[in-house]
């Protein structure tokens, strides 16, 4: 049987930190994936290790951007436009949070041009508009039912018919896009990764 294939945060901090920043002096980390898969938590687990590391590090969720559920593309351009674009010419980013509750967009969210590491996960995260800013780009996956399951767990069964479109969507969104083979590390979502390291489903494109 085949050994499971890990490599920790740590290590992927070095590798990024190996190469000049491409937007600004910032690195961009990019989590994408399916909805459901993981990405929060690697996300998550990824600024926990660079901030021990004493690294100035934000993290924007793409939920924050989106414009409701038919507003992910919205969502990237907002994300591209106001956040990426003005790292790379070194000014400060910004964004308003939308509120899913409210159904509008909220308060503004600043990100200084110092920060180090900027890893912004969620759907469209990873898309081409983003091209040629990010430092990393890990897609996070697993399979449909774990990630329906999460779902529903967290927004309630009211919102299945809700979830299942979004899945439609973010597959043909995928396809056209070619996230995950422009990913440069595909990860294991399902949840047996530890908080020091990542399970690859492939032979990652990072040198060892």
């Amino acid at each position: 049987m085949e050994s499971t294939k890990t490599i920790t945060y740590d290590r992927l901090i070095e590798q990024v930190l190996a190469a000049p920043p491409q937007l600004g002096e910032t690195r961009l980390i990019c989590v994408d994936g399916p909805a459901g898969s993981g990405k929060t938590t690697v996300a998550e687990r990824f600024a926990k290790a660079a901030e021990a590391r004493g690294l100035r590090v934000q993290v924007v969720h793409m939920d924050d951007l989106y414009d409701g559920w038919d507003g992910a593309e919205r969502g990237f351009g907002l994300l591209r436009d106001h956040v990426l674009a003005r790292l790379a010419k070194g000014l400060e980013g910004r964004y308003r949070r939308y509120d899913w509750i409210a159904g509008a967009y909220a308060e503004v969210h600043l990100v200084p041009a110092t920060v180090e590491l900027l890893i912004v996960e969620g759907v469209t995260s990873a898309d081409r508009g983003a091209e040629p800013w990010p430092s990393l780009r890990i897609w996070v996956e697993t399979d449909n039912a774990l990630r329906l399951e999460r779902g529903i767990e967290r927004d309630g069964e009211g919102m299945r018919d809700r979830w299942l479109e979004w899945m439609r969507w973010e597959r043909d969104h995928f396809a056209a896009e070619r996230t995950r083979d422009r990913a440069d590390l595909i990860v294991d979502g399902a949840g047996q990764a530890t908080e020091a390291e990542l399970v690859l489903k492939e032979t990652s494109k990072l040198s060892a």
